[in-house]
């Protein structure tokens, strides 16, 4: 079996963790979260009304230390059901994800045990491991223990350790045709995967209407906080943006500037080149289509990273011949942090 090539932590943004961790820190968006894009009928049977997050209490220092994960429970009948959510934003894939996951969870339940936090029956509560993952390369790691095991004798069997994780690919789930209606977790993934001052412009009028109780101020707050902090700079480095503390502002502060910064975008050759690119590409024919692309493609590397990471971007890309592959590689471009990461992704695409 060939061993998982052995990750090197990438420094993360804080600032993208700490701002989603402020999101997901109110129940509402956790709902959400369950009810949107957890799989099966078994969802409609959980108390959402009891959703409380974990207080140090129920946490160990070594998961309370972390910043990039969140523990929730919630009643399922008669106990609890525990979702434990992990915050993934690394540019690289953790192949050993699902090693990490059960450590975590083991780490949790010595801490229910201590704490004397079991089941009516005296038994370890449910968990729901959840990795949320907003990169721009597609997730490859495996999602349960059991391929990361070298093969063994069958009298072994009974001893082998199962552990798996519900993987949630936001931008893949963003661009799906029959997403959930009226979800605040996927307008968040929504928000990140668009392209446009127009279509963020939209999906904020809409969030702007669904939070609109007083009881909803701080989760308001909380978007204003990481769009401001977070979703802009991102999108538009360099430009100032006046601090805000509700989705209103933000709102105003779109409608105001939709036109430069659409028009700023549109200079970057980040949203239009590649739109009209791919277009092109599909009316030319397939081979020339892929030409068209490979060189819309290197055209933009080049603005966005320079002249000898677009240089070493074009052999790459000459290999991958894939028009669904190439289309993928598009997104990734408009999301990666910088050129090492562009080149990364295409070699591995390659």
């Amino acid at each position: 079996m060939k061993s998982p090539a052995p990750t090197t932590e990438t420094r993360r943004e804080p600032t993208h963790d700490s701002g989603y961790k402020l999101l997901y820190a109110h129940a509402t968006m956790v709902r959400d979260l369950l009810t949107g894009f957890v799989p099966g009928d078994w969802v409609h049977s959980l108390d959402l009304s009891t959703l409380e997050r974990c207080s140090g209490s129920y946490v160990t220092e070594d998961l309370r230390d972390r910043a990039d994960d969140l523990i929730w429970r919630l009643r399922w009948g008669e106990d609890w059901l525990y979702v434990y959510l992990l915050l993934e934003f690394q540019s690289t894939i953790d192949a050993w994800m699902a090693v990490r996951i059960q450590t975590y969870i083991g780490l949790l339940y010595q801490d229910l045990i201590r704490a004397e936090q079991l089941s009516a029956h005296g038994r370890l509560p449910p968990v729901l491991p959840i990795v949320l993952y907003n990169g721009a390369q597609v997730w490859n790691a495996a999602e349960t223990l059991e391929p990361l095991i070298e093969p063994a004798p069958p009298v072994l069997a009974d001893y082998r350790p199962q552990q798996a994780y519900l993987l949630l690919d936001e931008q893949r789930l963003a661009k799906a045709e029959q997403g959930p209606t009226r979800n605040l977790s996927a307008a968040l993934f929504r928000l990140e995967a668009s392209r446009s001052a127009e279509d963020a412009l939209a999906i904020v009028r809409a969030l702007v209407e669904w939070l609109n109780e007083p009881e909803q101020s701080s989760l308001r707050r909380a978007f204003a906080v990481w769009f401001g902090r977070v979703f802009l700079p991102k999108r538009l480095p360099g430009v100032s943006v006046t601090p805000m503390s509700d989705l209103s502002e933000v709102y105003h502060m779109l409608a105001d500037n939709v036109e430069t910064w659409t028009e700023q975008w549109k200079q970057q050759g980040l949203e239009q080149g590649l739109e009209q690119g791919l277009e092109q590409g599909l009316e030319r024919g397939l081979e020339e289509g892929r030409q068209t692309t490979r060189h819309i493609l290197s055209r933009l590397a080049r603005r966005r990273f320079g002249p000898e990471v677009a240089e070493q971007s074009q052999p790459l890309l000459a290999r991958i011949s894939d028009p669904e592959q190439l289309e993928e590689l598009a997104d990734q471009l408009l999301l990666s942090p910088d050129g090492d990461v562009w080149l990364t992704q295409l070699k591995r695409a390659s």
